[in-house]
């Protein structure tokens, strides 16, 4: 699943980022409110989790804006404030769940599962559960990976990174971005991780095939296009 993370607290975020990869997750992590709420509303997301407490606009503000703006992508708060009013009050706003700091995180990925698999039955089977790019197939629910109707075993990694891509078809995305949003590492110019991990999956995905669909753009980052 995609997921949406906006919790200011970079040891919660951490925590939480690292626990959800492990589990082949994708997260996109704001610490600010306007820029998760911007995140919200122009990405698409199978769950978000977000703090209350946040800087600029805070959490149940993000949630209303959402609801208001029919965006009904599932939602759970994960806040310290644990008064019932309190959870009553963040259930109100149009929340799904509601988690209070400090948490086991096997059962925020617990409630992660329900409402990920909630959203997809709710949405008629209309949830994107593939992603496609010439004979190039990525099954979002079963993780395989075929091309040309051959299957492509991938790692942990080169799946997450060849998702990313598939999201941003056509787009170009850079080095940065991939570490953010693959490995949640602050960008080092100096580390060579993704050439490294970039040449195994071409290896799989374009070598086999003769036509490539990754293709380096000079100085700016990577794309994958037909």
């Amino acid at each position: 699943m995609r997921i949406l993370l906006i919790e200011d607290d970079q040891s919660v975020a951490d925590f939480i980022i690292k626990g959800l990869t492990e589990n082949n997750h994708v997260v996109d992590h704001q610490t600010d409110g306007k820029d998760g709420l911007f995140f919200a509303t122009t990405e698409s997301y199978d769950v978000m989790i977000i703090d209350r407490m946040l800087p600029n606009i805070e959490g149940l503000t993000i949630i209303r804006t959402l609801r208001a703006s029919n965006i009904k992508t599932p939602v759970i708060i994960l806040s310290a404030m644990a008064d019932v009013e309190q959870r009553v009050e963040g259930l109100q706003s149009g929340a799904d769940d509601y988690l209070v700091k400090p948490f086991a995180f096997s059962e925020l990925q617990a409630r992660v599962e329900i409402l990920g698999k909630r959203n997809t039955s709710s949405d008629g089977g209309h949830q994107e559960t593939q992603l496609e790019l010439a004979d190039l197939k990525i099954d979002l629910l079963t993780h395989k990976v075929t091309r040309a109707n051959q299957d492509i075993n991938l790692l942990a990694t080169e799946y997450r990174l060849l998702e990313y891509l598939m999201r941003h078809a056509g787009q170009v995305v850079s080095r940065t971005m991939l570490f953010e949003h693959v490995w949640d590492y602050n960008f080092d110019p100096q580390t060579n991780v993704i050439d490294v991990h970039m040449s195994r999956l071409r290896k799989k995905i374009d070598k086999p095939f003769g036509k490539p669909l990754i293709q380096t753009v000079r100085g700016a980052g990577y794309v994958i296009k037909a």
